[in-house]
C-alpha cells in the first residue's frame, strides 16, 4: 500500500523557517516526480515546488529563492526547506507523487499525503 506521510509543519513567526518532510512507503519512488502543493482556506490547491527523478526543481514564483525542494531516493523522502516565511505562506501543505513503481514494471499513479498545517504569524 502506497503511503505519503508529511511532517514538520507548525506555527512560526514571519521571517522564520520550517522544514517539511514527506516519507513515502509502499513502492519505489526514484522514478517519480515529487511535489509539494499548498491549499489556503477558500483557495485552490497550488504547486509550490516539484522535483524530477533527475533532481531538476521548479518553483512557484512567489517562493523562488526562499524555498528549496530536495529528495533522498535511498530514503524515499522529499523535503521542503522554507525560509523567510510570510503570512501568505499559511496553508496546508501536501506531498504528491505522480507515479510509483509498485511491482516489477507495474506503476500506480497520483498519490497524495494527508497534509501538514503551516501557519505564519505576522
Amino acid at each position: 500500500q502506497v503511503q505519503l506521510v508529511e511532517s514538520g509543519g507548525g506555527l512560526v513567526q514571519a521571517g522564520g523557517s520550517l522544514r517539511l518532510t514527506c516519507q513515502a512507503s509502499g513502492g519505489i519512488f526514484s522514478p517519480s516526480v515529487l511535489g509539494w502543493y499548498r491549499q489556503a482556506p477558500g483557495k485552490q490547491r497550488q504547486l509550490v515546488a516539484g522535483i524530477t527523478s533527475g533532481g531538476e526543481a521548479n518553483y512557484l514564483e512567489s517562493v523562488r529563492g526562499r524555498f528549496t525542494i530536495s529528495r533522498d531516493n535511498a530514503k524515499n523522502t522529499v523535503y521542503l526547506q522554507m525560509n523567510s516565511l510570510q503570512p501568505e505562506d499559511t496553508a496546508v501543505y501536501f506531498c504528491h507523487a505522480d507515479r510509483v513503481l509498485v511491482y516489477s514494471d507495474l506503476y500506480e499513479y497520483n498519490f497524495w499525503g494527508q497534509g501538514t498545517q503551516v501557519t505564519v504569524s505576522s
